[in-house]
């Protein structure tokens, strides 16, 4: 089991390949560190994909004083993430101009789960103790010290969470 945010390690979302999962040079976490991290399940046929607007408007915002918004396309809801690496990256960046980072295609429930939503879930499992991820755009916040802080179901806006996200970057 892994004991920190930051052991874990990722495939970047590929842009240019049509296969899921091409990038084999996994990013570490570990290069987050000491930052604010907005860790966020997207889809882009979902009704809460315009989203992506509040979460680059954040990341734009705050990235200089030290958040990292990261996205992670799921297609496990409604089959509303059914593109290509390829095509998930033209979408998000000609839609919504997104420049954060946006990982591979993963799971967050069920058996094949990726181990950071594992790790995420029992940090901060939902109301009633739910750990499941109930939809797309469910937002986990992370200080610097790496610890799961905060859970966002998918109706809150990003800009809901500004204060929050000031607070944990005014901490040192």
């Amino acid at each position: 089991m892994k004991e920190s945010i930051y052991d874990f390690c990722l495939p970047r979302l590929d842009a240019s390949s049509d296969a899921e999962g091409a990038d084999s040079n996994p990013v570490s976490l570990g290069q987050f560190r000491g930052k604010v991290l907005l860790i966020v399940n997207t889809a882009s046929l979902c009704g809460f994909t315009s989203q992506y607007a509040g979460l680059e408007a954040l990341y734009r915002r705050y990235k200089d004083r030290g958040l990292e918004v990261l996205g992670f396309p799921c297609n496990q809801f409604g089959s509303q993430e059914p593109g290509s690496e390829a095509e998930i990256g033209a979408f998000c960046e000609k839609k919504y101009g997104v420049t954060f980072p946006l990982f591979a295609k993963i799971d967050v429930n069920g058996p094949h789960a990726h181990p950071l939503y594992q790790f995420l879930k029992e940090q901060k499992p939902g109301i009633f103790g739910i750990r499941r991820i109930k939809w797309n755009f469910t937002k986990f916040l992370v200080n610097r010290r790496g610890d799961v802080v905060a859970r966002y179901r998918s109706a809150a806006k990003p800009e809901q969470l500004a204060p929050a996200i000031e607070s944990l970057l005014n901490t040192q």
